[in-house]
């Protein structure tokens, strides 16, 4: 791949004045020969391939962003799913495993693991009970390691069990995590439709699919989209706007590319994916909010949020496909409250809800994503909420997801703060309106008729 002077130029404009950075270059390591029915065997077994694996991930990755001049923000790794590496149905086989990966991840310096996966869109193995039973103590006592759940796809339905029984993971973990405002729910994703390519924390794994390790990149810029429209102007019809998003998710993608093949050289492992989803972070400027502002809303969650993000995540994919041949992961705009500035400042406004969330869901890349609601909200609310998204995922046939944290002793117009990347998030309402019987029911929601495509 050839970089003309011209495109060089623009990117270190879109450094040093965009915040255009490499959100995360994510090694991915299959584990799928380290299975053992011995969990201290296993448990060695993961480790020392992970050390191997990984030995020279934090080295290369200063190496090739002094290199090029793009910072690099996390250095991650995502593992093939715990529930298929550990062959014992005991909750504690779990957590000796858990153990062993995230000192693993401290040893090297990479700032998350993910992998602490199960599979149960269309039901549970005791295996998978197992791991499920072990997750609350695992996202407690580990710093490293993130979970995350596949609960519906469009070709299975929803496992309304399965939303159930999370809902009573996801309170236990906050009550386990309390000191912390629930810290422990922010590493754990609830999946309608997962990629197995996802670089990004807290929902990557590492699908049975993938090769033996690949590098898998995610890169960012809302900073640089917003600067774009900003310069474009407010007499610009739509037409201009998205074709502006376009040409700067190009340019965008260009750089990750760049970054992508240089790390899988360094390391001697396959490029895996460029994932070019808009991530944002509390920093001002780099808000994908913002760029909804930039359209023409007053904040987010103002009518026409949707049709905006709608447009943003289609120029964003359009673009980014032109510019690499390994687009993958979710690539799209994400809209975690916490994470994004705007979107804090909208919530704490009461301009946006869970309500409004949900549907901007149904057209950008993920989900209800890091939502903190009363830490008072049953079990029964939780599962309906997640089974909402759960919903919208599988008729659309796009993946979906729920990070969300009751936080505990809080309410209505308190806040939660988890600090970096995580930032912090006003309360938000739930809807006090029962579903109780409708979650109690339990059962599979069975597939949408859109899953009869053979």
């Amino acid at each position: 791949m050839k970089f003309s002077s011209e495109e060089i130029l623009e990117t270190v404009g879109m450094i040093a004045e965009d915040k255009l950075d490499i959100r995360t270059v994510t090694l991915g390591v299959s584990l799928l020969d380290c299975s053992d029915p011995d969990p201290a065997a296993c448990a060695r077994k993961v480790r020392r391939k992970i050390l191997a694996k990984a030995a020279k991930l934090s080295e290369k990755t200063r190496f090739v962003a002094d290199e090029y001049g793009l910072p690099i923000i996390n250095k991650r790794i995502s593992l093939t799913p715990l529930s298929l590496v550990v062959p014992v149905a005991d909750p504690a086989a779990f957590a000796e495993v858990a153990r062993a990966v995230d000192e693993a991840g401290a040893e090297l310096g990479v700032d998350f693991i993910g992998g602490y996966t199960a599979m149960i869109q269309k039901g549970e193995t005791a295996i998978d009970r197992a791991l499920i039973a072990a997750m609350p103590g695992v996202l407690a006592t580990t710093g490293r390691f993130c979970a995350s759940v596949v609960l519906a796809s469009t070709r299975a339905g929803i496992n309304m069990d399965g939303c159930y029984a999370m809902s009573r993971v996801i309170k236990e973990t906050a009550a386990r995590t309390a000191d912390r405002d629930g810290i422990g729910c922010a590493k754990l994703v609830l999946f309608a439709n997962p990629v197995e390519d996802n670089p990004f924390m807290a929902g990557a794994f590492f699908g049975t699919g993938e090769s033996e390790s690949a590098i898998l990149v995610g890169v960012s810029g809302p900073g640089a989209v917003r600067r774009a429209l900003q310069k474009l102007g407010p007499e610009a019809d739509l037409g201009q706007v998205a074709e502006t998003i376009k040409k700067t998710a190009f340019k965008i993608t260009r750089a990750g590319e760049l970054v992508g093949r240089a790390m899988a050289d360094q390391l001697g492992v396959s490029f895996g994916i460029l994932d070019l989803s808009l991530a944002p972070t509390p920093a001002e400027g780099d808000s994908v909010g913002q760029i909804l502002e930039t359209m023409g809303l007053a904040m987010p969650g103002a009518p026409g949020s949707t049709a905006a993000l709608m447009m943003l995540n289609d120029a964003v994919k359009k673009g980014g496909l032109f510019a690499s041949s390994s687009v993958g992961g979710l690539s799209g705009a994400f809209i975690p409250v916490s994470e994004d500035a705007s979107m804090i400042a909208a919530a704490e406004a009461g301009a946006i809800t869970i309500e409004k969330l949900e549907a901007m869901t149904s057209v950008c890349s993920v989900g209800l994503d890091m939502i903190a609601v009363p830490g008072t909200t049953s079990e029964e609310t939780l599962a309906a909420v997640i089974a909402d998204e759960m919903a919208i995922g599988c008729a659309n046939n796009k993946t979906t997801a729920v990070r969300i944290i009751p936080a505990p002793g809080k309410d209505v117009g308190d806040s939660v703060s988890f600090g970096g990347l995580l930032g912090k998030a006003p309360v938000m309402a739930v809807s006090g309106i029962s579903a109780d019987i409708f979650v109690r029911r339990g059962g599979r929601i069975p597939a949408p008729l859109q899953a009869l495509t053979n």
